[in-house]
């Protein structure tokens, strides 16, 4: 799975404002900012994401994630703030 597969992915599943993920195939580091994400702990969250990929970290097709979530207005108040 390339990283450009897995974000495929968590865009088809989840209403996502900005997704972005990087890796070598099986080794990923991903942002995703959803509205979905509002009011919802980190970990609620994270397992949304876990919960879009389904069975590929069962079949190998991703060994390990990094993920970083945000709602819209973190991803704004992250990206503005100086």
């Amino acid at each position: 799975m390339q990283p450009d597969d897995l974000k495929q992915v968590i865009e088809s599943a989840l209403p996502t404002e900005h997704v972005a993920v990087t890796g070598d195939g099986r080794h990923f580091e991903a942002i995703v900012v959803s509205p979905a994400f509002s009011g919802k702990a980190m970990l609620t969250q994270h397992r949304m994401v876990y919960d879009a990929l389904g069975d590929r970290f069962q079949t190998q097709a991703v060994h390990a994630l990094t993920l970083k979530t945000y709602t819209p207005e973190e991803w704004l108040e992250r990206n503005t703030s100086v």
